[in-house]
This record gives structure tokens, C-alpha cells and sequence, in this order.
């Protein structure tokens, strides 16, 4: 028998991401490939209903750039599918573009130990953001993204509501329009994906919108703080063999210089790829590569540039 539909009034109180539509009551009854061509059929207006958002994503990247300069750091808060979302991009920060410790931070509502089991009800206690939060001792220069598919997760909403209190940038990430989340923040991401395949599932086409807005947020702003050099990791520090090799094709292609240069290169900066391909474009030491980058923020063009001009 197919699930009654709500009543209207109680049907108002839910968000589009909790809605139930009736004409997939049958997915269980259906061919299995039938089944998995109806989710991939809806996955494919994810990435159409981020580019809606693109222009509040970019001010989003601009305005966390201006912070991260200045020292502040990037703080996701988050419950359940979101906040592991949010947990993930932050965790792939240091690898990818060599980011300091605690420089991307992700919270996630209940722990580490709802990384890989629920932590129930930890998602509708407001007072574990604030303590999550208060532990961070924010800045004016940090920014806290509270992530919720809903946009009204107790938790999320509460984390924003405290971080604007602090000072720091606030940007509410959501996947309905109007809610509580967007509401409480200074700066909003509205993806509306719509209804999911399993109703109330936000795992799928919800979280598949969350992890590529955070794909373009946490990229771009790397992006803008320097941490590549066209569209090359030069930021990454080798530390195993996997590395090391990607070290050195990343160099290699950055300079086109041979492979003893590239490795002599890397031996003499430690391993450190942006510094390395410095040695070999400028033709300095190791030391002067360091400082010049220092004098740079890290970026490489300008280092490179700051080299000719002291030529």
C-alpha cells in the first residue's frame, strides 16, 4: 500500500528536503537498473542548482580570503551527513595545498565519534556548538559555515548565531530556501535541490550539493591565498614516496626542468615543491626561495616577480 500523504498543514511545516513525492512510492518495486537510472536522472540537476549560487559563492571566497590574510581560519559546523561533509573537506586541506594546523577546522555535531556512527540527538543540542565553538576562541578574522541540508539543525544555526557574536564572518550553507540557518547568517548559499529519491535522505542529492559547494568554496580560497601556481598543487610538501614523485612532476612541469634539476631542486628546499620550483625559475638557493615567499605571503608569481626586480 502506498504512504498516505501528510495533511496540508503539517506538509507546510516541512522543508523541500523532507518532502515525499508521491509518483516514487514504487522505487522498491522497480527494475534495479530502472532504480538507479531514477537517481542518476536526479543527481544531474545537483551541479545545475549550485551554478545558481555561484555569484554568493564567490562573495563567500572573497570575503573568506580577506580574513584568511589577515590570519583567521575556516570553520565548518555541521550535523550528521552535512557536518562529515564538512569534516572531509576540511581534513583534505593540509594535503592538498599544505594548509598550517587548525587552519581549516571542521565540527561536527556529537564528535569524532560521529564520524562513524550516530550520536543521537547530538544534532538538537545548540549548547555542544556553543562549547565546540568557544573551545576555538574566535576572531574577528575567522569564518564559521554552518552547513545543514534543512538550513534549521539545531546545532548548525546555533554555531552561526554564536560566531556572528564573536565578530567572525558567518555563511549559513543551505539546501532550502528561507531558513533559520541562511536567516542567522551574514552571507547565505541557498541550494535548492529539491525532494530527495528516498524521501528525507539528504545523504544524496543534498549532500552531493553540499560537498561541491565546499569543493569550489575551500579550492577557490586556496586559490586566492596562493597555495597554487596555475593550476599546479605547488604548495604540497613531500613526505612519502607517493608524494615525492608528485613533487617532482609538479615541479617538472612548472619549469619544464629536467629530472636531476627537478630532484636537486627538491633535496635542497626539504621537499617543498613551491620552494623548489622558485630555485629552479629564479635561479636562487634554497634559503633566498624561503624568504622571498615569505616576502610574498607565499605566493609564487609575486616571488617570482620580486626576484627580477632584485636582480
Amino acid at each position: 500500500m502506498d504512504p498516505e500523504p501528510l495533511p496540508e498543514a503539517k506538509r507546510e511545516r516541512l522543508p523541500v528536503t523532507e518532502a515525499v513525492r508521491p509518483e516514487w512510492a514504487g522505487i522498491d518495486l522497480m527494475a534495479t537498473l530502472d532504480l538507479v537510472r531514477l537517481m542518476n536522472s536526479e543527481d544531474r540537476s545537483v551541479p545545475e542548482a549550485v551554478a545558481g549560487q555561484l555569484e554568493q559563492i564567490a562573495a563567500a571566497v572573497d570575503a573568506v580570503v580577506t580574513r584568511m590574510t589577515r590570519g583567521g581560519r575556516l570553520v565548518y559546523a555541521g550535523a550528521g551527513t552535512a557536518g562529515r561533509i564538512g569534516v572531509l573537506d576540511a581534513s583534505e586541506c593540509p594535503p592538498t595545498f599544505n594548509t598550517a594546523p587548525g587552519q581549516v577546522v571542521g565540527l561536527l555535531a556529537g564528535g569524532p565519534q560521529a564520524l562513524v556512527s550516530a550520536v543521537e540527538g547530538a544534532e538538537d543540542r545548540p549548547e555542544l556548538a556553543l562549547a565546540d565553538l568557544e573551545e576555538l576562541k574566535l576572531t574577528p578574522d575567522d569564518t564559521v559555515v554552518g552547513i545543514s541540508a534543512s538550513g534549521r539543525t539545531p546545532y548548525a544555526v546555533a554555531a552561526v548565531r554564536h560566531a556572528r557574536t564573536t565578530g567572525a564572518l558567518t555563511l549559513g550553507l543551505a539546501c532550502t530556501r528561507g531558513s533559520d540557518l541562511v536567516a542567522a547568517a551574514a552571507l547565505g548559499i541557498e541550494v535548492e535541490v529539491g525532494p530527495e529519491v528516498l524521501a528525507g535522505s539528504t545523504r544524496l542529492k543534498a549532500g552531493t550539493a553540499q560537498k561541491l559547494v565546499l569543493n569550489l568554496l575551500s579550492t577557490a580560497v586556496m586559490v586566492r591565498l596562493g597555495k597554487t601556481y596555475g593550476n599546479l598543487m605547488v604548495d604540497l610538501r613531500a613526505g612519502n614516496e607517493k608524494l615525492r614523485d608528485r613533487a617532482e612532476r609538479i615541479v617538472a612541469q612548472a619549469t619544464g626542468a629536467d629530472e636531476k634539476t627537478v630532484r636537486r631542486a627538491l633535496t635542497a628546499t626539504d621537499g617543498r615543491a613551491k620552494d623548489a620550483v622558485l630555485v629552479v625559475l629564479a635561479d636562487v638557493d634554497a634559503p633566498t626561495a624561503a624568504r622571498l615567499l615569505a616576502a610574498s605571503d607565499g605566493r609564487l608569481r609575486e616571488a617570482l616577480a620580486l626576484s627580477t626586480r632584485k636582480a
